[in-house]
C-alpha cells in the first residue's frame, strides 16, 4: 500500500551529512528521539492553550511536522549507521511517536468542524496502528510500516490541516468533517489490518 514512508530512504540520504556532524559532536540517537518528543509535547500543549484564540499559531504545525520527520530520520540513521541501537532506544522510538502524535493532534479540537471525539479517536487509532507495526518482532516478523495513514502520512495530513487552519482563521469547511472525521479513521483501520496481515504473511513465508 502506497505511503509517504516509502520516500524515507531518499530523505535520509539528504540528511546524512547532518547526522555525521551530530555524531562527531557526541549527539546520540536517544537524545534526538527524546528531544523531538519533548518539543512536540511543549508545542502541542502551548497551541492547545493559545490556538483557540490565535488561529494563526496553527502555522507552527506544518513547520514542526516537517522538522520532526527530519529528526525521526536522524535518530534512525544514528542508531543504525553509528551502532547506537539499544533495547531502551527501541522503547523510546515507539513510545515517543505515540506521545508526540497525540500532543500534536490535540490543538485541532478547537478547529471547526472537528471535536474532541474526532481528534481523540484519531489519536487512539494512531496508537493502535503503531502498536500493530511494533508487534511484528514479537511474532518473529519485521517491524511493519504498511500504509495508508502511517506516521508520515498522518504528519502530512495534519501539517496540511494546520496550514489551512492558519489561513482560514481556525475554521475549515464543514465537508472536512467527512474527510478527517470519517475518512482518516477508516484509512487508519485499513492500515492496522494491513500491518497485521503483513506480519502474519511474513511469518507464513518464513515457515515455508
Amino acid at each position: 500500500m502506497i505511503s509517504i514512508y516509502q520516500l524515507k530512504p531518499a530523505f535520509q540520504g539528504l540528511l546524512r551529512p547532518v547526522v555525521r556532524w551530530l555524531f562527531a559532536r557526541g549527539v546520540t540517537a536517544n537524545t534526538v528521539t527524546l528531544a523531538a518528543m519533548l518539543i512536540s509535547i511543549v508545542i502541542g500543549a502551548w497551541l492547545y492553550s493559545k490556538a483557540g484564540t490565535q488561529p494563526s499559531l496553527y502555522f507552527l504545525i506544518p513547520l514542526w511536522m516537517f522538522l520532526r520527520m527530519a529528526l525521526n530520520a536522524v535518530d534512525g540513521l544514528l542508531a543504525r549507521e553509528f551502532r547506537q541501537k539499544s533495547p531502551l532506544g527501541a522503547y523510546f522510538n515507539e513510545l515517543s511517536d505515540v506521545v508526540s502524535d497525540a500532543a500534536l493532534y490535540l490543538p485541532f479540537v478547537w478547529v471547526a468542524p472537528f471535536n474532541w471525539q474526532i481528534i481523540c479517536g484519531i489519536a487512539l487509532l494512531a496508537a493502535i496502528s503503531e502498536m500493530a507495526g511494533a508487534l511484528g518482532p514479537m511474532i518473529g516478523a519485521p517491524r511493519q510500516y504498511d500504509g495508508p495513514m502511517g506516521k508520515s502520512d498522518r504528519a502530512f495530513v495534519f501539517g496540511v490541516l494546520g496550514l489551512w487552519a492558519g489561513l482560514a482563521d481556525g475554521a475549515l469547511p464543514s465537508w472536512m468533517f467527512w474527510i478527517v472525521g470519517v475518512g482518516v479513521p477508516l484509512a487508519i483501520v485499513l492500515n492496522i489490518s494491513n500491518r497485521i496481515r503483513s506480519g502474519l504473511a511474513a511469518i507464513a513465508k518464513g515457515a515455508k
